[in-house]
């Protein structure tokens, strides 16, 4: 089964832009990027790194998670989302059961999101109303979180379970290797990255819970 069809990032991200009235070049100079580079993503020339992709969801105030939601808006309300609470949650699983991506999602089923610098995200599950990125990550050989080298930071706090391969942390002035078995946890706003420097793709649950727009 091929994965669940995912809406263009570079579009979402467009509109996201547009409805807060920030232009192209102003975004460019907020996140340290050139003006084309953002050009190319939202045109879909061009897929973001991870530490691009969440420097441009901060600065226009939106979620990861949003990216994946074909049928929502992403420019919704900070505060509606803040005060979101798990009964409203469970009323629009009921209102509108299309919308939601669980409780059970199949293999065939999670959405994708393919990342610049050899990083796929699989989306496996979600609660609307519930800031939070419960996401199958897989960092090719040779791919890292930053095709610049740089390190990112975002809010919320992150938690990591390697399944296979080996990943290379960089976490503040500290490098760890993560291998088959290894968690890690940390504050994201730390600045961090990850890189796989083997031959074989590194595969690991990640969950990034918290403010994480």
């Amino acid at each position: 089964m091929s994965p669940a069809v995912v809406p263009p990032v570079g579009a979402r991200i467009r509109q996201a832009r547009l409805e807060r009235g920030t232009s192209l070049r102003a975004l460019a100079r907020e996140i340290g990027v050139s003006a084309s580079l953002v050009s190319q993503i939202e045109t879909g020339k061009s897929q973001p790194s991870v530490s691009t992709l969440y420097a441009i969801t901060t600065a226009l105030g939106i979620s990861v998670e949003s990216l994946f939601d074909a049928r929502e808006s992403v420019a919704a309300s900070p505060l509606a989302a803040s005060t979101a609470t798990v009964p409203h949650a469970l009323a629009a699983f009921a209102a509108d059961p299309g919308r939601r991506i669980g409780p059970l999602v199949g293999s065939g089923g999670r959405e994708t999101l393919e990342l610049d610098s050899g990083v796929v995200w699989e989306r496996l599950g979600r609660v609307p109303g519930v800031e939070a990125d419960f996401l199958l990550v897989t960092y090719r050989p040779g791919g890292s979180s930053s095709g610049s080298g740089g390190l990112m930071r975002h809010a919320g706090t992150e938690y990591g379970y390697l399944t296979s391969g080996a990943l290379v942390l960089t976490l503040g002035f500290e490098e760890y290797t993560l291998r088959a078995g290894d968690s890690v946890c940390f504050e994201s706003t730390t600045p961090h990255r990850y890189r796989n420097d083997g031959e074989v793709p590194a595969v690991g649950v990640w969950f990034v819970s918290g403010d994480v727009r």
